[in-house]
C-alpha cells in the first residue's frame, strides 16, 4: 500500500475555486497580459507562433457562453464537441464550463457508431461538428432526440455562437459561473479504444479535474520553476478529446505554463518548430527520436553506430549514478556533441520531458536524463482524472511511473491489477450506476492495468489486462464476463523482441471445465463442429478491430486461426497505446501490446467451442481480404481454399511455432 507524500506547491492556488471556468478568470484578473497560450500565425510561414494572453481569452470566453445561454444550454446540459484540437476548442470547453454545462468531447476521426452511441447515451442539447459525414451524423439524430435543439458546423472563432449572445450582458454567465461546485460534473469522456464499441462515458467532476491537475503540478513544478516566473512553454502530442490531453491543457494553466495549440503536422515537425521547454508526450515519440538518431547512426557507418552506442552507455551510466565523480562527468561531455542532435530534435529548449501513460523502458529513460533531458514518467486512467502517479526530480526511478499523488493510495491485488483509492476519481459511468458500482471493490478502484509497487512506494505499469469498464463483482474476486479471475481475459505474455517482431502467438489452452459443454443424447439438437467454429469467427469479428477470421481445423493436429485487422480501427490502437505516427500498418499488427490484446479475445472465444476447437496459435495480418485479391466472394463470404493456398506458408509456421515452444 502506498501514500502521496503530502506537498505544497504550485498548484495550490486552484484548489480554492470552484469551478474549472475559474482557473481562467482567476489567472485574468491577477495578470490580464499573463501568457496563456501560444496559435501559429495566420497567413505566415516559417512557424511563427503568437501568444494569447489571459485577459483576451477570458474575454472570448465569455463570448462564447453568452451564445451558448442564449442558444438556450442551461445547467446540467451536456454540448457535443467534435472539432479539431485548436485555441476553439478550447475556448468551447472554458464557456460550456462557465454556464455549468457538461462537455463532451469526441475526435473528429470517431466512427459514425460511436458518435450516435455517444449522443444517444448523454442526450446533449447543442453540439459544435467539424467536418461533413460527422456533421450529418448528429444532425440526423436531432429528429430521434428532441433535447438535441442545436447542432452548429464549426466555424474558427465561433462566429455564429458568439452572435447569439451579443446582445446579453455579462452577468448571465457569470451567475452560472458562480453557482458551480466542486461536485458538479464537467465532462463525459468516451476514452478512445479497441476493447469495444460502446465504451462507457466516464464522468468526471469540476473538482476531480481541478485536484488532479494541481497535484501534477505540484509534483512537477519544481523542475518548471527553474525556468523562471512566465518562462515555461509546452507543447503536447495528446488529443483534446481524450483525458490526456485535457489534463495536459488544465495542468499548463494550473502552472502558468504557455501552451501551444494546433499547427497541424507530424509533431515533431511542430516541436522543433515551436521550441517548447516542456515536452508532454507518449512514450512512443521518445522511441521514434532514438530510433530515429540510431538509424542515422547506423546509415553513416559501424564506426558512427559504436560511437552512438558508446554514447548511449554514458548517458545511462551518468543519469543512474547518484553522485557524478570528474571521470563521468569527463566522459559524458565527450558525446555532448551526440547529446547535442537528440536535443535539437526536441526543440533545443526541452527542459522536462512528461511521458503520459509510462511504457518508456529504464534505459531509455536514463538515457533522455543522461542526454540533459529528463523524464518524469506519469500514469493515470480517465477514471483517475487522467493521473493518479508521477515521478518527480530528486524521487525519480528509471521506468516507473513514480509515486502516488498526494492523498491516493495505490494497491496491487493478488491477480496484479493495480488498484487506487482516494484523490481525483471519477463521479462514475454516464447512466449507468450498475457499471459505477462494478468499477469498485470495497471502495478501491480496479485500473484494468497490471502493476507493483517497490518498498519505496515506486509504481510500475506492465500493461492492460482488460479493460476497465469490462468489470463485474463476483463475490470474493475480481473476474471479466463474471467466470474468470479479471488477470485471465486477456493473460499477459512474456516479452517478444523488438528486433524481430513475432506475428504468431500461441494461445494457452482453455482448461477443460471452460469448454462448451458436451451435448447431452437427449438434447433435441446438435450443434455441429462447423458450426461451433463458424460462431466462434462470428464472436471474433464482433470486436471492432477485427475484420475477418479463418479458423483451420482440418488436416491439422490442432486448431488455428488467420485473423485480419480493421484498417481504420488501427489507428484508433495506434492513438491510444502512444505509438508513432510512422507507425505502418504492418508494424503496429506485429506489435507485442495489440497481440496481447487479441490473444485475450482469442482466449475468451475459446470458451465457447470444445477443446479439439480451440485456437492455439493465430496469425495477424494488417491487410483484409479483399474480392479484387481472389480471397473473398461479392457476398463477402471467403473463399476458404484461396485463402488457405495464399497464406500456406503462415500457416505452417503457426504449427511450427508450437512444436518449438
Amino acid at each position: 500500500m502506498v501514500m502521496g507524500e503530502a506537498s505544497v506547491g504550485p498548484g495550490g492556488w486552484a484548489r480554492r475555486v470552484s469551478g474549472l471556468s475559474d482557473l481562467v478568470y482567476a489567472t485574468a484578473t491577477e495578470d490580464a497580459h499573463a501568457e496563456l497560450f501560444s496559435v501559429p500565425e495566420e497567413g505566415r510561414r516559417g512557424g511563427r507562433w503568437v501568444s494569447v494572453s489571459a485577459g483576451a481569452f477570458a474575454t472570448d470566453v465569455t463570448g462564447v457562453a453568452k451564445g451558448l445561454v442564449a442558444a438556450g444550454v442551461g445547467e446540467g446540459d451536456r454540448v457535443l464537441v467534435m472539432c479539431a484540437d485548436h485555441l476553439d476548442w478550447v475556448r468551447l470547453a472554458f464557456a460550456v464550463w462557465s454556464v455549468r454545462a457538461v462537455l463532451v468531447p469526441l475526435p473528429v476521426s470517431a466512427a459514425p457508431e460511436r458518435v450516435v452511441h455517444a449522443v444517444r447515451q448523454t442526450r446533449p442539447a447543442a453540439a459544435v461538428v467539424e467536418g461533413e459525414g460527422p456533421l450529418r451524423a448528429v444532425a440526423a439524430l436531432q429528429r430521434e432526440l428532441p433535447d438535441l435543439g442545436r447542432v452548429w458546423r464549426f466555424e474558427p472563432g465561433l462566429a455564429e455562437i458568439v452572435s447569439l449572445g451579443a446582445y446579453m450582458d455579462a452577468s448571465s454567465v457569470r451567475f452560472r459561473r458562480d453557482a458551480t461546485e466542486p461536485e458538479d460534473v464537467a465532462v463525459v469522456l468516451y476514452p478512445v479504444s479497441t476493447v469495444s464499441r460502446w465504451m462507457r462515458g466516464v464522468a468526471l467532476s469540476h473538482g476531480a479535474l481541478v485536484g488532479a491537475a494541481a497535484d501534477l503540478v505540484d509534483r512537477l513544478g519544481p523542475r518548471v520553476a527553474e525556468l523562471g516566473p512566465g518562462k515555461a512553454t509546452a507543447l503536447s502530442d495528446a488529443a483534446l478529446s481524450q483525458i490526456q490531453g485535457l489534463a495536459t491543457v488544465l495542468a499548463c494553466v494550473v502552472g502558468r505554463v504557455r501552451l501551444g495549440l494546433g499547427g497541424g503536422g507530424r509533431f515533431l515537425d511542430r516541436v522543433r518548430g515551436f521550441g517548447p521547454s516542456v515536452l508532454v508526450c507518449g512514450a512512443g515519440v521518445l522511441e521514434e527520436v532514438f530510433e530515429g538518431e540510431r538509424g542515422s547512426a547506423r546509415s553513416t557507418g559501424w564506426d558512427s553506430l559504436g560511437t552512438f552506442n558508446s554514447a548511449v552507455d554514458a548517458a545511462v551510466q551518468f543519469d543512474r549514478s547518484p553522485k557524478k565523480s570528474a571521470w563521468q562527468r569527463l566522459s559524458r561531455s565527450m558525446y555532448d556533441w551526440q547529446f547535442a542532435k537528440v536535443r535539437e530534435v526536441l526543440g533545443d529548449r526541452a527542459h522536462l520531458v512528461v511521458c503520459w501513460g509510462g511504457g518508456l523502458s529504464d534505459r531509455l529513460d536514463s538515457f533522455y536524463g543522461g542526454v540533459g533531458v529528463p523524464v518524469m514518467q506519469v500514469f493515470g486512467t480517465a477514471e483517475t482524472a487522467g493521473v493518479f502517479a508521477a515521478n518527480a526530480v530528486g524521487a525519480r526511478v528509471p521506468g516507473s511511473v513514480g509515486r502516488a499523488l498526494e492523498g491516493r493510495e495505490v494497491w496491487v491485488s493478488r491477480e496484479g491489477e493495480a488498484h487506487v483509492r482516494g484523490g481525483a476519481v471519477f463521479a462514475g459511468y454516464w447512466g449507468d450506476e450498475a457499471g459505477t458500482r462494478s468499477a469498485f471493490r470495497e471502495g478501491w478502484l480496479a485500473t484494468g492495468f497490471a502493476g507493483s509497487v517497490d518498498g519505496d512506494g515506486f509504481v510500475s505499469v506492465r500493461g492492460r489486462l482488460r479493460a476497465q469498464a469490462a468489470v463485474e463483482a463476483v463475490p470474493g474476486r475480481f473476474s471479466a464476463g463474471g467466470a474468470r479471475p479479471a488477470v485471465e481475459a486477456a493473460p499477459v505474455v512474456e516479452a517478444v523482441e523488438v528486433e524481430e517482431p513475432v506475428v504468431e502467438r500461441p494461445v494457452p489452452e482453455p482448461d477443460a471445465t471452460l469448454a462448451f459443454p458436451v451435448v447431452e443424447a437427449e438434447q433435441p439438437q446438435v450443434v455441429s463442429d462447423a458450426e461451433l467454429v463458424a460462431g466462434f469467427e462470428g464472436r471474433l469479428r464482433s470486436h471492432p478491430l477485427i475484420s475477418q477470421v479463418l479458423v483451420i481445423v482440418e488436416g491439422r493436429p490442432f486448431a488455428s486461426a488467420l485473423i485480419t485487422l480493421v484498417r481504420d480501427q488501427l489507428e484508433y490502437w495506434r492513438l491510444v497505446n502512444g505509438r508513432p505516427l510512422s507507425m505502418a500498418p504492418e508494424e503496429i499488427a506485429g506489435d507485442r501490446d495489440l497481440l496481447r490484446e487479441v490473444q485475450g479475445l482469442v482466449y475468451e472465444a475459446n470458451r465457447s467451442v470444445p477443446r479439439h476447437l480451440a485456437v492455439r496459435s493465430f496469425h495477424v495480418l494488417a491487410e483484409e481480404f479483399t474480392v479484387q485479391s481472389g480471397l473473398v466472394h461479392p457476398s463477402g463470404e471467403l473463399r476458404r481454399e484461396a485463402v488457405l493456398r495464399a497464406f500456406s506458408e503462415e500457416i505452417d509456421g503457426l504449427y511450427r511455432v508450437r512444436r518449438e515452444q
